[in-house]
């Protein structure tokens, strides 16, 4: 049996995996008709084949690179080569990694599972023990100190705790509200097969305030009745001890504030296009009916996808219907429009945020650094930044416009804008 796995660039965790039984010949790229299909933009329609050319004693087998930004076999370019097991292959440079395994150790019972279906006859739930741990034994050697899951036997290589039927492998932060777990869904209970996920856990002296639980529990509340690629996915929402839990879609990426501040300013067209993509989102989110608000765009909570480089926005905790009473100030300073400072959001207030986002992605600095007073009003200066051109100045001084009529009125509105300024 041949497994690959997609790895996430940085950490080499799993993010997908494939298994094929008694294939020959396996097909990837970004067209329909591979084996394994990768949406990347660096991607060739049929970038690469893995062919077994011999099946004495397991098998051997050989890449042919097919690709136009070509194929890298343990980081050396290719062209056609012999696949040792564990190996790993880049397609392209920067483009996505997958890991070639062999992997004749795997109880049958737990390829069926790896391979989202279930040939035994047994359900996936059946397949694991009262605690959600796979009943088959393995010693788990060889596996690198980075890994959350045995390259050999598919189990979670460290389990911190479990609640309910999830297993929390790592802490992914904490913060005031609550504590943010990677966890594992071992059972598949929520997706019908094994899968990785958030787990958010608000904090239990939070628990004994009004206003937390409600922001803690209209996330849930929103998340569940959204769908749209550009939010993660509601898996689950439960009170467990005492402490409330949402599930929810694991988003593999980087948010805009950690990258800007790793690898640096970026310019303006990417800032632009990354833009675009959260006006799209706000659209959505502004076209319900009532219209939601989100109140808290930044780049903190705007997560660019490994995979395919498109924005997610996160936190929807601060999400507001318009037409609510006015409540509490919730925003991000430097971030935040003038009528929600007083508590009176509107969608213009979401979009009011664009601009000084777009000073930090292009700048790598807060935008409190070109807050000036200007006239009888503190306004952002963007003149003196040399990659800002005269038509992307007038974009950002009307989108931070202090009363909200003199702003962009729509999202769409905005893209277009945003659009003409490429």
């Amino acid at each position: 049996m041949v497994t690959l796995t997609l790895l996430e660039p940085q950490q080499k965790t799993p993010l997908k995996q494939w298994c094929f039984e008694n294939s020959t010949v396996i097909r990837i790229g970004r067209a329909a008709d591979n084996h394994v299909i990768l949406t990347d933009s660096l991607v060739s329609r049929h970038h690469l084949e893995i062919r077994q050319i011999s099946s004495v004693g397991g098998g051997s087998w050989q890449v042919i690179s097919k690709g136009t930004n070509g194929t890298f076999l343990n980081g050396v370019l290719v062209i056609q080569d012999s696949l040792p097991n564990n190996a790993l292959l880049q397609l392209a440079q920067g483009g996505p990694i997958i890991q070639f395994q062999t992997q004749e150790t795997i109880p049958p019972e737990w390829k069926s599972v790896a391979a989202g279906d279930s040939p035994t006859g047994k359900s996936s739930s059946e397949l694991f023990n009262n605690h959600g741990s796979l009943t088959v034994t393995c010693s788990h050697e060889g596996n690198s100190p980075q890994n959350l899951f045995c390259i050999h036997c598919g189990q979670p290589l460290s389990v911190i705790q479990i609640i309910r039927h999830y297993q929390v492998l790592r802490t992914l932060g904490q913060g005031g509200m609550g504590t943010t777990y990677l966890a594992w869904d071992a059972a598949g209970v929520i997706a019908g097969h094994p899968k990785l996920l958030v787990l958010k856990q608000m904090n239990a002296d939070m628990a004994r305030i009004a206003k937390a639980q409600e922001l803690f529990e209209r996330e849930a509340h929103t998340l569940k009745s959204l769908n749209h690629p550009g939010i993660p996915k509601y898996y689950d929402f439960f009170v467990e001890g005492g402490k409330k839990y949402l599930a929810m879609e694991l988003v593999h990426g980087q948010d805009l504030e950690k990258r800007i501040y790793a690898t640096g300013p970026v310019i303006p067209s990417q800032a632009i296009a990354w833009m675009i993509q959260t006006c799209d989102i706000l659209h959505y989110l502004h076209s319900q009916e009532p219209p939601l608000i989100h109140r808290d765009i930044k780049p903190a909570n705007l997560m660019v996808r490994t995979a395919n480089n498109q924005v997610a926005v996160l936190d929807f905790g601060a999400v507001k219907e318009i037409g609510t009473t006015p409540g509490t100030r919730i925003g991000a300073e430097g971030y935040c429009a003038p009528e929600q400072e007083r508590g009176q959001p509107l969608t213009q207030s979401d979009l009011y945020a664009i601009g000084p986002t777009l000073i930090f992605l292009i700048t790598g600095d807060s935008p409190f650094k070109f807050y000036r007073q200007k006239g009888r009003a503190f306004r952002f200066d963007v003149s003196k930044i040399p990659t800002v051109t005269p038509k992307l100045k007038d974009l950002i001084d009307r989108v931070t416009e202090p009363l909200p009529r003199d702003r962009f009125q729509s999202a769409k509105e905005l893209a277009a804008a945003l659009a003409a300024c490429k």
